[in-house]
């Protein structure tokens, strides 16, 4: 079966049809699930597998606001190893170099399929060698939420990482030695699936403020550590100081301003990269200048908008995953800086959902092809190294959507003929910025139609291919291989790609 977007869906899974074709689908919301359960306390996690007698077959999920410092997902996976359990379902949110022991349980057939929004590391690429017995369903944020809210992704137990919580359940992540900042993620893990345990190394009989709620938790368990949140910063979190990066996002902005886009009220995204910061440096001069005031700024949220929201640059901040430690702090003293749920964030369905006020958004790519398809999940070679995250969502949701990076990276052209893996579809993406110039998907006539008369260098994104091509020679294109070892899910459960093994 081919798919709007040209890609192969294997039988018996619903087809990407558009990215606005889902808008009148039913959305059928299942009950939350509420513990009777009064005595909560539990001694260890080994405990827990008793009590919810976890056996072979079963799915379980996990968060990654600890990210690269996490250790409760560790725990657990040591749990099941050590009962050799069999044919398991994780559903992780991300899964991040330090959970590498799930190679092991792979290989030995304990985890037979997973479902996450994100991964890289020694999992990813057994999987992509296609030992994974079953498949890798890969989610957007705002998809995971909807598939486990309709109960398309089924969760037997929930395990939830918190840094503080109470003899009742009630937990945060603001409170503790671990503090990680919102748990987002995990929240409509805690509300649906059929078991919820919290896992903590500081159990205080009074919290400042809970996001878990106590009556959806079946189980508490203390543990020594629940990970390192000094960790939480993996990857660069700081403006870019690459002459390349800062010409890219100059232009980014300079076409933002020239757009009509930064004015008072606008809501803004920009990931937590080099280049994606820079944008946001270059938007705060713009606003300094013109005397603007944003309205709000979402995502996972860094120490640069906490800076611009203690300099009353913007009215608040929503917060699905704190980047770094700044972020953490600020989301605990901090009244305009607000935590919300991943289905609150992006979820497709949700009445409230934040990205679909979201004038712009600035996202990175690893490939981006002739239709403006952006590929962020694996390489050109096809081997897995991230996944859409909230890139799909944000996209979507945006007013403009624009991809900055650099033409050629790694010696290879950034833009393709066709990208390896469609991640994001073309018709969710507005503007490509380069440091060799912009080009305006055809689609956007309105945006063609303002920049008729521009100094900015805009182009047709097929010059900017030539362009590249000119220094790199044209690559070989990589023949796709047979083995299916995973499917790329848009946010309303449509596959928009498959994943091959190499």
């Amino acid at each position: 079966m081919i798919n709007k977007v040209g890609r192969f869906i294997p039988d018996g899974y619903k087809p990407f049809r558009g990215s606005k074709a889902y808008v009148n689908d039913e959305y059928n919301l299942l009950s939350e699930i509420i513990s009777t359960n009064t005595n909560k306390l539990v001694g260890s996690i080994s405990e827990v597998f008793d009590l919810l007698k976890i056996s072979d077959g079963m799915c379980l999920s996990f968060h990654h606001h600890l990210r690269n410092g996490d250790l409760v997902f560790n725990l657990v996976l040591e749990e099941i190893k050590k009962r050799n359990l069999k044919n398991m379902t994780l559903a992780p949110s991300a899964i991040f170099p330090v959970n590498d022991i799930l190679s092991e349980l792979i290989e030995n057939g304990n985890v037979t399929n997973i479902y996450t929004n994100y991964l890289n590391g020694k999992v990813a690429d057994m999987i992509a060698q296609g030992k994974l017995q079953g498949l890798l369903i890969m989610d957007t944020h705002g998809g995971r939420a909807r598939a486990i809210m309709t109960g398309e992704l089924k969760i037997d137990v929930c395990f939830a990482a918190a840094s503080a919580a109470d003899k009742d359940g009630n937990a945060n992540g603001v409170e503790g030695i671990n503090n990680c900042g919102p748990l987002g993620y995990i929240i409509p893990d805690c509300k649906y699936a059929r078991h919820k345990v919290v896992i903590t190394d500081c159990l205080l009989d009074n919290l400042c403020f809970h996001e878990i709620e106590g009556k959806y938790i079946d189980y508490v368990v203390t543990i020594d550590n629940i990970g390192d949140s000094q960790k939480i910063v993996s990857g660069t979190t700081e403006i870019t100081k690459n002459p390349i990066g800062l010409k890219i996002a100059k232009l980014a902005a300079d076409l933002l301003d020239e757009l009509g886009y930064i004015k008072d009220g606008f809501g803004m995204q920009t990931g937590a990269g080099g280049t994606s910061l820079a944008v946001a440096a270059e938007v705060k001069k713009i606003m300094k200048e013109k005397n603007i005031r944003a309205g709000f700024a979402s995502g996972g949220i860094t120490g640069y908008y906490v800076e611009m929201l203690e300099e009353n640059m913007i009215d608040a901040l929503y917060d699905v995953q704190s980047f770094d430690l700044e972020a953490v702090n600020s989301y605990k003293v901090n009244k305009n800086h607000h935590g919300m749920s991943s289905s609150k964030y992006a979820n497709p369905f949700d009445p409230e959902v934040v990205v679909n006020n979201l004038d712009f958004v600035i996202l990175g790519a690893t490939e981006i092809d002739l239709d403006f398809n952006v590929n962020v999940t694996t390489t050109s070679l096809g081997n897995i190294i991230g996944g859409s995250g909230g890139h799909a969502d944000a996209a979507h949701g945006a007013k403009i959507t624009i991809i900055t990076t650099n033409l050629i990276k790694s010696r290879l052209p950034v833009v393709k003929r066709k990208v390896q893996t469609i991640t994001t579809p073309g018709e969710d993406v507005d503007v490509l910025v380069t440091e060799f110039g912009i080009a305006i998907n055809p689609k956007r006539k309105d945006l063609l139609e303002k920049l008729e008369n521009s100094q900015l260098p805009i182009m047709d994104i097929k010059s900017l291919l030539d362009i590249a091509h000119k220094i790199t020679g044209e690559p070989k294109e990589i023949e796709r291989k047979t083995k299916i070892v995973g499917l790329v899910r848009y946010r309303d459960g449509t596959i928009i790609d498959t994943l091959y093994g190499y």
